[in-house]
């Protein structure tokens, strides 16, 4: 690969200018050819110098300390923020937090009216309701965005009359996504409330109206806390889902930054415009605000757990 060296002594000057002439234009096509070998190097996703034979020598040399691995997202992340890609506008957090609030609120009071009132009805009535109200847990997401797009659409019956009477889509809004939340939640409140409600003694509601009590504070007084654990578990099964919610919430809301983007659609996105950073980010943002409410959630049950076990060595006592 190397040209060959001058021979020293019993040579003509002019064929020594020739050698170094040539060794000069070989130096050239092998700087030329280390550079090809570098470039080479760096498609295959790891830059690292030619002359690095050894990981030590390559971890000491400057130039191999750029070490760029295409298959981890991190690695590009100064090249990213150069170019203002690794920004992060927190805007689809605001708006999934607030969605997932909301449509946790209204699920909270519906789920528990639906669950005590549909237990007292007859046994096949109960049965068709249950199967009504729970579909939405066994459908796609995207089929029940299919079936809102289908009411609410703005040449649908109920979107093009409040299109017409108040002037207001229903569809590709943010607050068009709290409908399709709140319909692939309940099922989850709905559930998880009834199964606490049949799970109470009846015999305390009985005591109660002996004593004169209303229906009304027997229910939030005596049932509603003996059920607080299956009411608190549907509730934060049901924010968490919202939370994530993408199917149905890109379907009827759409994705447009800075007015209907969530966390969801987001990371969808990103994914598509190969922005795996940002998309990693957002990700781990899910992740922890996950975490910390399961967290919570825990802590609230150990100590609920411990209040009742010192409640009765009290009354052992």
């Amino acid at each position: 690969r190397f040209p060959p060296q001058p021979v020293r002594g019993g040579k003509h000057p002019a064929h020594s200018g020739n050698q170094r002439s040539a060794a000069s234009g070989g130096n050239s096509e092998l700087g030329s050819r280390k550079r090809h070998d570098w470039r080479a190097q760096r498609g295959a996703g790891i830059v690292m110098p030619r002359r690095c034979n050894s990981p030590l020598r390559f971890l000491g040399d400057t130039k191999g300390a750029i070490l760029t691995l295409r298959m981890v997202p991190f690695a590009n992340l100064p090249l990213l923020a150069a170019k203002g890609r690794c920004s992060m506008d927190w805007y689809p957090l605001w708006n999934s937090l607030r969605i997932a609030a909301i449509s946790t609120v209204v699920i909270f009071f519906a789920g528990i009216f639906a669950a005590y009132y549909i237990a007292k009805l007859p046994r096949l009535v109960k049965g068709v309701l249950d199967v009504l109200l729970t579909l939405p847990l066994v459908l796609p997401p995207t089929v029940v965005g299919y079936l809102l797009l289908r009411v609410f659409g703005p040449k649908r019956v109920i979107g093009a009359w409040v299109l017409e009477t108040f002037g207001v889509k229903m569809v590709m809004t943010w607050w068009s996504a709290i409908f399709a939340t709140v319909v692939v939640i309940f099922p989850l409140m709905y559930r998880t409330v009834r199964g606490a409600f049949e799970s109470f003694d009846e015999t305390l509601a009985y005591s109660g109206q002996t004593l004169g009590l209303s229906n009304t504070y027997i229910f939030w007084r005596i049932r509603m806390p003996y059920c607080r654990q299956g009411v608190l578990a549907g509730t934060v099964l049901a924010f968490a889902r919202a939370l994530g919610e993408y199917g149905a919430t890109s379907m009827i809301a759409g994705y447009t930054p800075g007015k209907t983007a969530t966390i969801s659609t987001t990371v969808y996105q990103l994914w598509q415009t190969n922005n795996d950073v940002l998309a990693t980010k957002w990700v781990l943002v899910n992740i922890a605000i996950s975490a910390v409410v399961l967290l919570a959630v825990n802590m609230l049950e150990r100590r609920d757990f411990l209040t009742d076990a010192s409640k009765a060595r009290r009354a052992r006592k």
